[in-house]
This record gives C-alpha cells, sequence and structure tokens, in this order.
C-alpha cells in the first residue's frame, strides 16, 4: 500500500543538479514525445472517421474550424510505450498503465458517442476504485508539528481519499482544458515539479522516487510531443478522453511520488502546484451552485474563457497559466528544501510582470484614435451625405 504524506521539511543539502539523478528522466521523455507524436495523425483520423470531431459555436467553443478532439489517444500511447520500455523498476508500473488506459478508453468512447452526462462521473469515480483495488491508496497523512510530525492513519478512509484526490485530479484537468495548449503546458510544468520533488527524495538507485522521475518523464514527455499539435491555433484537442488521462496520471504519480515518505510538506506540493485549475474547479462549483444550474452544465466562465474576454489571444492565455503554474510550483519545491528554485520564481514573476506592462501598453496605443495632419480625429466608415442641419449659419 501507498502512502500520501505531509510533514516538515527534510535536511536540505541534496544537489538536485547531479546528471546520475536527472537521467532516468530523460530516455521516457524522449519516447514518450516522439511516440506521442507519431500517433498523432492517427488519432486525428480517428476521430474524423468516427465523429469525434468539435463543431465551433459562439457559446463555448470559439475555435474557427471543426477540430478533431481523440487527442488523448495519442498522449496515452505515448506515455504507455515510455513506462513499458523504460519502467522496468517503476513500482505499480502495469497498475499505472492500466489504470489509465481504462479512463482513456471510457473517455475516448464519451468522445466518440457523446454519453450522457451522468456516465461522466460514473466513470470518473471508476478510475479512483480501481487505483485504489490496484494497491494505489493513500493510507496516512503527516501533520507537521514542532518537534515530529504527527501521523493520520485513515485506516477505513484510505479507500474514499484515494477516490476524492483522483476524481479532483480528473475535474481539474477537464475543466482547465478549454483553451488551445493550456492544459497539456500546465500538466507538462506540474510533472516536472512532481519530478524535482522526487530527485530530492532519492535515497537508492531503485527505490520509489525513481519510479516517479521515471513517470513522471514520461508524462512530460507525451504533453510536449502533443502540444506540437495543440499550441494555438489547435490542430487536435486531447478531449474528455485526454483531460481525463491526465487527470488520472497526475494523480497516480503525486500518491506514489510521496510514498512512505514523512517529511516535505508533501501533501502540499501537488496541491500548490495545481493552484490555479483547483481553484478554478471550486469558483466553478460556487458559481454553478449560486446560479442554481447543474455542477455538470459547462459554461464560459472558467478563467481561460475571462481572459480571453478581456482581449487577451489563445496565445497570451497559454503562457499567463504557464507562468502562473511555473511560480507556483517553485514555490511547492522551496518547501522540499529547493532554495535556490525561488530565484526561478522571482525570474517567472519578472517576466509576468513585464508581459502584463508591455500588454498594457500595447493595449493603450491601439485604443489611441489616428489623427490627420491637422488634428482631427480619423474615422473610419462611408462618406457621409452633405447635411441639410445648420449651427450658427454654418453647415454641420
Amino acid at each position: 500500500m501507498q502512502a500520501f504524506s505531509a510533514a516538515v521539511p527534510g535536511p536540505p543539502g541534496r544537489v538536485i543538479a547531479q546528471s546520475s539523478l536527472w537521467l532516468p528522466a530523460l530516455p521516457p521523455f524522449l519516447l514518450s514525445g516522439a511516440v506521442c507524436l507519431a500517433a498523432v495523425p492517427a488519432s486525428i483520423a480517428l476521430a474524423r472517421r468516427t465523429g469525434a470531431v468539435a463543431e465551433p459555436d459562439a457559446d463555448r467553443h470559439l475555435h474557427p474550424l471543426p477540430t478533431p478532439r481523440l487527442g488523448g489517444l495519442a498522449l496515452f500511447v505515448g506515455f504507455a510505450v515510455a513506462v513499458a520500455v523504460f519502467g522496468g523498476g517503476v513500482g505499480y508500473r502495469w497498475q499505472v498503465v492500466a489504470v489509465t488506459g481504462a479512463i482513456t478508453l471510457a473517455m475516448a468512447i464519451d468522445d466518440i458517442l457523446d454519453l450522457s452526462w451522468r456516465s461522466k462521473p460514473a466513470i470518473e469515480v471508476g478510475a479512483g476504485v480501481l487505483a485504489a483495488l490496484l494497491g494505489i491508496v493513500i493510507t496516512f497523512i503527516a501533520v507537521p508539528g514542532i518537534h515530529s510530525p504527527t501521523v493520520w492513519q485513515l485506516g477505513l478512509l484510505a479507500t474514499p481519499v484515494t477516490i476524492v484526490w483522483v476524481v479532483g485530479m480528473q475535474v481539474s484537468v477537464n475543466l482547465l482544458d478549454g483553451s488551445d495548449g493550456v492544459a497539456a503546458g500546465v500538466v507538462a510544468i506540474v510533472a516536472a515539479v512532481c519530478l524535482l520533488a522526487a530527485i530530492n527524495r532519492i535515497e537508492s538507485p531503485h527505490d520509489v522516487q525513481t519510479g516517479v522521475v521515471i513517470l513522471s518523464g514520461a508524462l512530460m514527455g507525451c504533453c510536449v510531443g502533443f502540444l506540437i499539435f495543440n499550441l494555438p491555433p489547435a490542430r487536435l484537442f486531447m478531449g474528455d478522453s485526454g483531460s481525463h488521462f491526465l487527470g488520472v496520471a497526475l494523480g497516480l504519480i503525486t500518491i506514489l511520488g510521496v510514498a512512505k515518505i514523512v517529511a516535505g510538506l508533501s501533501l502540499l506540493v501537488p496541491l500548490i502546484a495545481l493552484a490555479v485549475p483547483i481553484g478554478d474547479t471550486a469558483y466553478a462549483m460556487v458559481r454553478r451552485r449560486a446560479a442554481g444550474r447543474p455542477m455538470s452544465e459547462p459554461d464560459a466562465g472558467h478563467l481561460h474563457h475571462r481572459l480571453q474576454a478581456r482581449g487577451m489571444s489563445p496565445v497570451e492565455t497559454a503562457l499567463t497559466f504557464y507562468l502562473a503554474t511555473g511560480i507556483l510550483g517553485c514555490l511547492a519545491l522551496s518547501i522540499y528544501g529547493h532554495r535556490r528554485i525561488l530565484d526561478i520564481a522571482l525570474a517567472l514573476f519578472a517576466v509576468a510582470l513585464a508581459g502584463l506592462i508591455w500588454r498594457v501598453r500595447r493595449q493603450a496605443a491601439r485604443a489611441e484614435p489616428p489623427l490627420d495632419d491637422e488634428g482631427f480625429v480619423i474615422v473610419e466608415g462611408h462618406r457621409a451625405l452633405r447635411s441639410r442641419i445648420r449651427h450658427s449659419r454654418e453647415a454641420d
């Protein structure tokens, strides 16, 4: 059984820049990205053949052209192949592949057939139940104390807590997937955070944290490979199959990533890194509840929708999410003793601030009306007819 914990920081001083700690992530990263990239054309062809195509509309789907939405299949294939090839030392390797494969297949059917909204929560809960049945379970939570952490054994609550965690990851990523390139990019960044957190806790070449490094590398790789087709303007959407695959993969990696660790406030690391999608999910629930609408009913009130309504392009929206997730991920890693990572957080914050100032100035420049040589405002339009209205003996 695996454990999910949060406690006081462990001894600092581990050098995370050692190549021996990074190398296990590189082969699965490259293979996953290459396989995902190679599988994309087949996913596009299958989506068009089965009718799994997102049609544009004036409400939530603002893309200009019909777009295939079975990208989740390519994401899973890239991840699964990399884990199968390089995950020989990964504990629960086949369990992770089985759970992620099951949710991808189930949600691919939903992408094709547009199943009833009631089926989606059942499938999401089913993924959490399957993970628990296969032994990937949150068994205890360690809360930091003054002298030593207080460990709470979950006992009979282990399975329900695991299911809630896995479902929460799926819902958060699914609601995040509303703008080109956002979900895959954010998940890639969070996977990198999980990788760095695991690196800082490696104690032997084949311990559980080395396995997390491999899983995180594979997840990052398939996300990067998919982004080549998903960055604005997207030629392929991940669909529910992709967003739920990413959510389940993140949920399982974060559970395994803190297995048997009673140090590092590890409970907060994935929560902080995922603060943007989790916060957006919580606000969506409150917003729909206040409006008397079902929780499962989609709307255009998510953060990415609001940013684009404020005039941001899809590229600017994606970059905003990337910067926010990167900054929060750096803050989360500082909990694990990565003190120098705060310099990166400050640099990202500076980039975000510079980008904001540049955008405000650009909008202000666009808002200034054009003037002619005499200082009169130039207004484009049809030539006006001669007016018959006279003011002070002058034609208007």
